[in-house]
């Protein structure tokens, strides 16, 4: 109690130096609060992004090992054909069965399925080989004798007949097709939710009339404008698909939206129609239909699988190997797309530090600096207390407190100002990504024809579904604008913490000056 009471009386005995202290740790603690409030705000951004863009593994064909085993057997066009023909595809059993694993939190797949219509050309990848064949066929035929209406060989011909060859050519033509490509005009593709639909996602598709339909267990479907356009069909006509191994077997849907391909996403400039001219896009559920009522059909299946951390690629990478992935596929994932979406933000966050660690270096130099000044100025002081039979440990403790009482009223008053003005900073360093973000889930949004609104109070919906609805795999980013929202108890218990880590570093100059000082020695200078 003595040293806290003698620590209160010095303070107040050196007011000026006390004062210009406290600025010092206000204006440090403000910069502080200030570059804590965005790391925050920016944590909570990046996370928000990557709580819903998880990491996300895939199967697809590895081309460069493809190429190579083809190369390395010296193999024509056609057995290329044949051997690509050979590779097996991915099964649901074999995805069912890569996803039992402990690194996979979720998982879920798209089907695509060809499928016949009329007055469309079908477009697949063939190779039509043309076989020559030359035969020769001989004949032989006898000469005869005058006496029975014949005719006699030529001088010096062979009594024995006359020999005739003729040559016929036969072509024909045999079809060398990709067994693996689709069948049919059109292709089906069916997905799960609106999140797995990563062409309107990421903006390769956009619908233009009507809208994706949210319930992923109707018949419908969504149609490009090519398709409209050849058919003249509109948004509520229906379309009949026709199995392409059994004529008789058609299933009806109802175009619900029409969508166009992001010319900015295809610049071929050789074809008139887009790449996704013959895409009908509908639900795995129809899909499924079909193929329970036709088990001869040939669907594709990418699976998409949700991983825990992005640590654990590699893991799983190799389990999937382990369990039998043929080394014609490999395992793809996002972690490059989602670092590159968070890049921008992740540059704030390390302003943000920078500028924390730049002030904590000055602020701790200034304040140093100060304290040896303190000392000098106090020296006789300090001789007098150590004459008088304090001990070294007590009298630097006292000078600790000093330093500690000015420091939490300073942090006090440095917190206040932070607080107030934290919120326009944060937001005016993360404004332009904050739009930037707004802007690119209205319009994905857009994309799916639907308006980006809140759901309807009054209509009962499961607590998930509520948060979740209509976020397209993009973070819901809201202007921060209240001070609680932005230094809370965790930021200013940082500040603490800033505040005695300071303090404890500029006592270290009192604690080393008062070791080594001698108490006769600074009397005797006095004198």
């Amino acid at each position: 109690m003595y040293i806290f009471k003698n620590a209160w009386k010095s303070i107040i005995r050196n007011k000026g130096r006390n004062i210009l202290i406290a600025i010092i740790i206000i204006v440090v603690s403000t910069s502080c609060a200030v570059s804590l409030a965005i790391l925050k705000s920016a944590n909570n951004i990046v996370d928000a992004y990557n709580s819903k863009n998880p990491i996300e593994a895939s199967i697809s064909m590895n081309r460069e090992v493809l190429i190579t085993k083809l190369r390395e057997d010296n193999k024509t066009q056609e057995e290329m054909i044949n051997s690509f023909n050979d590779i097996k595809g991915i099964t649901e059993e074999e995805i069912i069965n890569y996803a039992t694993s402990d690194y996979i939190k979720d998982y879920y797949y798209t089907y695509t399925l060809g499928v016949d219509a009329k007055d469309l050309t079908e477009a697949t990848d063939s190779l039509v080989k043309e076989t020559t064949e030359v035969k020769t066929e001989t004949s032989t035929s006898s000469w005869g004798s005058p006496f029975n209406g014949g005719k006699m060989p030529p001088r010096g011909g062979n009594m024995g007949g006359r020999t005739t060859s003729k040559k016929t050519t036969t072509t024909t033509t045999e079809k060398i097709f990709n067994e693996k490509a689709q069948n049919g005009a059109f292709t089906l593709v069916g997905y799960n939710s609106y999140e797995d639909m990563k062409e309107f996602v990421n903006g390769e598709y956009i619908i233009t009339e009507g809208n994706v339909s949210e319930d992923f267990n109707s018949s419908s479907c969504v149609i490009s404008e090519e398709l409209s356009t050849l058919n003249k069909l509109e948004v509520g006509d229906k379309i009949t698909v026709i199995d392409t191994n059994n004529t008789k077997k058609t299933y009806e849907l109802t175009i619900t939206g029409i969508y166009k391909e992001n010319t900015e996403s295809s610049n071929d400039m050789t074809t008139m129609f887009s790449n996704s001219a013959n895409n009908i896009i509908t639900n795995v559920n129809f899909i499924k239909k079909m193929l329970d009522k036709n088990t001869n059909l040939t669907e594709n299946i990418t699976p998409t699988f949700i991983l825990k951390d992005k640590d654990d690629i590699e893991e799983f990478s190799k389990e999937v190997e382990s369990k039998g992935l043929s080394e014609y596929y490999m395992v793809t994932n996002n972690i490059e797309e989602i670092e590159a979406a968070t890049k921008s933000i992740n540059n704030v966050k390390t302003f943000a530090t920078t500028f924390l660690i730049i002030t904590l270096l000055i602020g701790g130099i200034v304040l140093m600096v100060i304290n040896m000044i303190n000392i000098r100025e106090r020296k006789y002081e300090i001789g007098v207390l150590r004459t008088i039979g304090m001990k070294k440990s007590k009298l630097s403790l006292q000078f600790v407190f000093e330093l500690l009482i000015v420091c939490i009223v300073g942090l006090s008053l440095g917190a206040v100002i932070g607080s107030l003005t934290s919120v326009k900073v944060a937001n005016k360093l993360l404004e332009s990504e904050i739009k930037n973000t707004s802007e690119e889930y209205n319009n994905i949004s857009k994309n799916f024809g639907i308006e980006n609104k809140e759901p309807d109070e009054n209509k009962e919906e499961p607590e998930v579904e509520k948060v979740n609805r209509y976020n397209f795999g993009v973070a819901n980013i809201n202007e921060v604008n209240s001070i609680e929202a932005v230094v809370d108890i965790k930021v200013l218990l940082e500040l603490l913490g800033i505040g005695v880590f300071l303090t404890l570093i500029s006592s270290l100059v009192s604690m080393i000056s008062i070791s080594r000082f001698s108490p006769l020695t600074i009397l005797k200078e006095r004198s």
